[in-house]
């Protein structure tokens, strides 16, 4: 019997087809709606076209890392990862996590266990609705492929400057201040270094605001912080 069409639907990624078949079977034995992948370029197509609503991403794949596609994948979404690996090292740990895993299961594992975990997971997440392709009147950004485009041109921005829209972006309408940018950017130790981020904030803008001056978009709270949105605004000030 078919899952629902309202149902979970978890994407397993894994290069072993032997656990592939052994979650895909006991998934939809609960009634999840699964979809597989056996490389991180397969992973990566089916993130940005099916949305699943879970991934359970193994590290070692054959060509893109669990690593490399979990850091692309938190780049415009906030699916629940749960990483199932091998790999028993506290730093391959530590590293998934702090890149925005939720959980880590290490392989051999027992299926109720991971079914325990992917239940949680479940429960826990509070969707964004970000989908990798964010389009304003000026500008579109796609996360999945790491592209940015002005006027059907493809935009240049810097690792540093991709991690600033990231950040604004998915704060949309909400205040960011200074010190969440710098912290989330480059880390708690550049809290008080708001230098780096108005000149990061001016090239921003020159590449993605039709008039750089006034900004549309990325707008400064003064002293506190910024604010990205899609709503026309009054010229705005620079820190």
């Amino acid at each position: 019997m078919s899952a629902s069409a309202n149902a979970p639907c978890i994407l397993v990624v894994d290069d072993e087809p032997q656990i592939l078949r052994a979650l895909r079977t006991n998934l939809e034995a609960r009634d999840y709606r699964v979809l597989t992948a056996s490389t991180g370029r397969e992973a990566m197509i089916a993130l940005a076209d099916q949305s699943p609503d879970l991934l359970l991403l193994d590290l070692g794949l054959p060509d893109l890392s669990g690593i490399e596609v979990l850091a692309s994948l938190r780049s415009w979404s906030d699916i629940p990862v749960i990483v199932v690996s091998a790999r028993t090292s506290d730093p391959d740990k530590i590293s998934a996590l702090d890149l925005g895993a939720d959980d880590y299961l290490t392989k051999p594992f027992s299926m109720g266990e991971l079914l325990a975990r992917v239940r949680a997971a479940l429960r826990r997440h509070v969707s964004i609705d970000l989908s990798p392709v964010f389009a304003t009147e000026d500008f579109a950004i796609d996360f999945a492929r790491g592209v940015a485009e002005t006027g059907g041109q493809e935009v240049h921005l810097t690792p540093t400057e991709w991690k600033i829209v990231t950040v604004l972006v998915r704060s949309e309408g909400r205040l960011v201040t200074q010190r969440q940018l710098l912290d989330e950017v480059w880390g708690e130790e550049f809290e008080n270094e708001s230098g780096y981020l108005r000149v990061h904030m001016t090239h921003i803008r020159r590449k993605l605001e039709p008039i750089p001056a006034q900004p549309r978009y990325f707008r400064t709270e003064p002293g506190i912080g910024y604010r990205f949105s899609r709503t026309t605004a009054a010229p705005g000030l620079r820190l």
